[in-house]
């Protein structure tokens, strides 16, 4: 038998289903018990259609904001899974507005979803300051597929474009600021601190020091709200003194610490944190650290590794 011909549902074809990106299906396996529940012929492991229910229900339970651990608990009582598989809230499609146009171009969806935008879309409404469609075309995204697809598949390659205009033609400031601003705001509504958190110690996020760029640290901690994480950002330019000061105040589990340009990657005042007992997981993501970093830091390469590398140090 191929693939293909194998009976159930691969994790890459449910994270297309449910628009939930696989690491989080992972996670929910791990801290949950919700993963594949038979297995191929050929030795795969595979999703049943009530593995799948049980899914789209989970998904359906954190989208109206239930906690991911309350919403897991749920779906594996007994008898809580619906007769038949819900279907999804529609989202508000994006208003018209200077090239916003739902319904148009590769990123339109089908009659009563929200249209998903292309990065040429995206980008076009950001450069004419359409603020509301910028805001409903990166909500709708981000309800759709979570926010590390959102974060690869358009917010980074829209920087990139805007940067590029700033590159060639010295203006369009005012264009990242305003795509800058509302990103922020996208992100800050979804990631509500859980009511339950799966962490009793926090994750503490912050800028290295004179790092300005503190959006991939808003992103990684919405993203792990979502996944009923509680965490605190500290967020741009963050001292290391005041780093210290609050590792002391929280006892974090985990301290994530973001380095963008060389500039401000200097790895020595990090061995310059406090210890704690129990000790906090020192994690750095970022292109601008430099060779040195401590045998004790974990260096993270990408938005799943450090996804990864904090549920870890969460078990």
């Amino acid at each position: 038998m191929t693939d293909e011909q194998e009976p159930g549902y691969g994790i890459g074809a449910v994270a297309r289903r449910l628009g939930v990106p696989a690491p989080t299906l992972r996670t929910w396996n791990l801290r949950y018990g919700l993963g594949p529940s038979r297995r191929s012929p050929g030795g795969h492991r595979r999703y049943d259609s009530a593995d799948l229910r049980r899914l789209e229900e989970m998904n359906r339970l954190i989208r109206q904001g239930v906690p991911a651990a309350d919403a897991a608990r749920r779906v594996l009582r007994p008898g809580a899974l619906p007769l038949q598989t819900p279907e999804p809230a529609p989202v508000p499609v994006p208003a018209s507005g200077s090239g916003s146009v739902p319904g148009s171009g590769s990123g339109s969806g089908s009659e009563g979803e929200a249209a998903i935008p292309t990065v040429a879309m995206l980008a076009r409404a950001a450069t004419a300051l359409d603020s509301g469609g910028v805001s409903d075309w990166i909500d709708a995204a981000l309800a759709r597929h979570g926010v590390e697809w959102t974060w690869h598949t358009l917010v980074l390659p829209v920087f990139e474009a805007i940067c590029r205009r700033q590159a060639e033609t010295g203006a369009g400031i005012e264009i990242e600021h305003l795509f800058s601003e509302r990103l922020l705001g996208a992100l800050t509504r979804i990631g509500r601190p859980p009511a339950l958190p799966v962490n009793d110690r926090p994750v503490l996020l912050a800028c290295a020091e004179n790092e300005l760029h503190s959006m991939p640290v808003h992103a990684l901690a919405a993203a792990l709200s979502l996944e009923g994480v509680q965490t605190r950002v500290l967020g741009a330019r963050t001292p290391y003194p005041a780093l210290g000061d609050a590792m002391r105040r929280l006892g974090p589990a985990v301290v994530f610490v973001w380095s963008q340009i060389p500039e401000t990657g200097d790895p020595a005042p990090l061995a310059s944190l406090p210890p704690l007992r129990p000790p906090s997981r020192l994690i750095v993501g970022g292109e601008g650290w430099r060779e040195g970093l401590p045998a004790s830091v974990l260096r993270v390469s990408s938005f799943t590794e450090a996804l990864t590398g904090v549920h870890a140090a969460l078990r």
